[in-house]
């Protein structure tokens, strides 16, 4: 359970149900594929929602592959390869 919108997304990203304790979402995907839902500080619907909130299936890849630091390294790296006496080649 959270309140905090970066946390909605981490969940989401790491297959965790989460529950989002506010009327509103930066991250409406996560709600709209059924890893979030959204409860407002009502105790009883909190209640409710924690014994039945199950998501299932897979998790769609809206976010990317999670291979961004992997690119970027290549990127640094092919860059560093190019550099020779901190002149830049073209």
């Amino acid at each position: 359970m959270t309140d905090s919108g970066g946390i909605q997304k981490q969940a989401f990203m790491r297959g965790m149900p989460c529950i989002t304790l506010r009327e509103n979402t930066e991250w409406v995907e996560t709600v709209e594929m059924g890893w979030n839902v959204l409860v407002v500080t009502d105790k009883e619907k909190i209640k409710k929602i924690i014994n039945i909130f199950s998501p299932q299936g897979e998790r769609p890849r809206v976010y990317g592959e999670g291979k961004a630091s992997q690119k970027i390294s290549e990127i640094l790296t092919s860059f560093a390869d190019r550099k020779r006496g901190g002149q830049i080649q073209r």
